[in-house]
């Protein structure tokens, strides 16, 4: 169930939020690193 629901939000997330892999990490804001962080742990989570 824990990783359907990755899944799920991972599927959100590609769809909402920005996509930041473009631009160079140490010139973003710490929201933009926030969403970042945000994004790679719902991914390493949906993929386990």
């Amino acid at each position: 169930m824990k990783k359907s629901v990755f899944k799920f939000l991972n599927k959100i997330n590609k769809k909402i939020l920005p996509k930041l892999s473009d631009k160079d990490p140490l010139k973003l804001t710490k929201f933009q690193k926030g969403i970042l962080a945000y994004r790679y742990f719902v991914l390493i989570n949906s993929m386990d």
